[in-house]
């Protein structure tokens, strides 16, 4: 290229660096004016531009792999933020959930409890009752210890006929101490239910609000309902070592009318877990439960498991006792004060039971009250088991089995009173006729039936195995229904029919076919002395004497 120098003019030659970084330009006509710079400084200081720089061959695939790279790691990264939070989220969330559960089981035993709350409203009872409203029993000194936590260690099975007042004293003990510790549920036949009132009980939701639920195939709560309970009980103990550690003693759980449970596989492996736990926290002072039941199957079942297990009869008032609580009914009803021979004679027709004797003392007529209260148990026992005769059809032996077993009881208790030497006592009052489970087993020559009556409230098996009426108007139904004339006669013609039915079910008719002109059959034993019987057929001679073969 030309360079100028000063006024003169030269040709001088471009090095190979210089070559190098020039761009590459195609040919264009016409040709550009070539410009001359006339300053040697200002030519090699200017820079060229990146715009100018041609670009490399391999530039374009490798900022193309560059970029998908960049995307690809961007988009893990983005994955992995996601990733990463929702599972702190859900972790952070489940672990609220369980601390949320525990604190709500806290919270279940605080004083104040809604038990307590309607049990003041429906019987329109202030609180504390007045000494009017309330009838202090020998055991309520030992359920109060029981409630407030002085006694521990042990399990209790309070047993009793239906009336006596056993929730009654379970929810005054409760009361003193404002429920404080103790929570009460009611028992059920359904297992499903039972769930649900232990969950109430507890303020437990079986994992029913948990939100994880949502994202997962299974969740905790699809399982079995005894499964359900078995982790209630897991939440109930964790909560019971923190009661332990700052209140120093055990918490309370009431399961009410464990009768309801049924005597099927579902119900004893109901009560078999509910009896371990016991055990389990009794020995270790957590929890203290109390189980109050009106049948006698419910002993005979913890009885086999039972080592911590103490148990509390509850029977009728005695007789003092008794006149002074229907003194008081009656006083709190009409303001009405009564004299001592119309309290005994109420004594004497419904005995010491709780229910009876508030119930006479509602009413204007209490006397009249008293009879319809014996005409309903003996309308329940007769609708029950009453006997239909000689006369019966042979489709209904097996209710009238189980009828008369029950009748027969029922005339047996009625013999046995008039050979007892004591029937009544001034201070205690009734002292019925019974027998022991065993002999009443006998009496009734069968074994099976005594436990269902007894869950019918017509007999009743107390805590040492004692088998009587079920209460004062029962026993007088009985001696009512034995006592009319005929009814011996009557139970004999029924039990004799009974076994006429079975002796025809067991007896088989042989028909004799081949019995003409004066044959017959010779049974005789086999002479092996192999016991076997052999039957021969004898026809008699014919008249021309030709015999015919055996």
């Amino acid at each position: 290229m030309f360079v100028r120098h000063g006024a003169r003019f030269g040709l001088s030659t471009l090095s190979s660096h210089q070559l190098r970084v020039l761009p590459r330009t195609r040919s264009v006509w016409p040709p550009l004016r070539q410009t001359f710079s006339s300053t040697r400084a200002s030519r090699d200081s200017a820079p060229i531009s990146d715009s100018e720089r041609p670009p490399k061959s391999e530039d374009a695939p490798q900022s193309l792999l560059n970029r998908a790279v960049e995307s690809a790691l961007t988009t893990f990264a983005s994955v992995l933020v996601l990733g990463v939070g929702f599972a702190a989220a859900g972790y952070a969330y489940h672990k609220f959930y369980k601390h949320l559960q525990l604190k709500k089981i806290e919270n279940a035993f605080e004083p104040g409890d809604p038990v307590l709350e309607m049990a003041a409203f429906g019987k329109e009872i202030p609180s504390p009752p007045l000494p009017q409203y309330w009838v202090q029993r020998e055991e309520q000194s030992k359920i109060d210890a029981i409630i407030d936590g002085s006694e521990r260690g042990h399990y209790y099975l309070i047993m009793g006929d239906k009336g006596c007042g056993k929730s009654s004293m379970l929810l005054e003990a409760m009361r003193k101490i404002n429920g404080e510790g103790c929570a009460m549920f009611e028992a059920h036949s359904d297992l499903e239910l039972f769930r649900i009132r232990l969950g109430k009980a507890l303020d437990y939701e079986f994992h029913e609000d948990y939100i994880g639920s949502y994202f997962s195939e299974r969740g905790p709560r699809d399982t079995t309902a005894l499964l359900d309970i078995e982790r209630a009980l897991n939440k109930l103990e964790k909560v019971a070592l923190r009661h332990r550690e700052k209140k120093k003693k055990p918490l309370i759980i009431i399961i009410n009318q464990t009768q309801l449970i049924r005597d099927d596989h579902d119900g004893r492996d109901l009560l078999e877990l509910l009896q371990q736990r016991a055990e389990q926290w009794a020995a270790a002072n957590l929890v203290t439960m109390i189980f109050n039941t009106d049948d006698y199957w419910i002993l005979e079942r913890f009885k086999q498991l039972a080592t911590r297990m103490e148990i509390i009869p509850v029977m009728d008032l005695p007789k003092q006792q008794a006149l002074s609580t229907l003194q008081r009914y009656r006083f709190r009803y009409f303001k009405e004060t009564l004299d001592k021979q119309t309290l005994e004679e109420i004594y004497d027709r419904v005995g010491g039971r709780l229910s009876f004797l508030n119930r006479v003392a509602k009413s204007r007529d209490m006397l009249a009250t008293c009879d319809s209260i014996m005409e309903i148990e003996k309308t329940w026992f007769l609708n029950q088991c009453w006997i239909l005769g000689s006369g019966m059809d042979d489709d209904v032996m097996d209710q009238q089995k189980w009828a008369s077993a029950a009748m027969v009881l029922a005339q047996a208790l009625v013999d046995k009173e008039e050979d007892m030497d004591k029937t009544y006592d001034i201070e205690t009052g009734h002292v019925l006729p019974s027998f022991q489970m065993h002999k009443a087993q006998e009496v009734m020559t069968r074994s099976d039936f005594i436990r269902e009556l007894d869950r019918l409230n017509i007999f009743s098996i107390t805590s040492s195995a004692q088998v009587r009426a079920s209460s004062v108007p029962m026993h007088r139904a009985f001696k009512d229904i034995c006592g009319q004339s005929g009814f011996r006669q009557f139970l004999e013609d029924t039990l004799q029919r009974i076994s006429d039915i079975e002796s025809l079910g067991r007896t088989r008719e042989l028909v004799a076919k081949d019995l003409v002109l004066g044959g017959k059959y010779e049974i005789s034993r086999a002479p092996d002395r192999s016991g076997k019987l052999e039957v021969t057929l004898k026809q008699k001679e014919e008249e021309d004497g030709d015999d015919d073969k055996n």
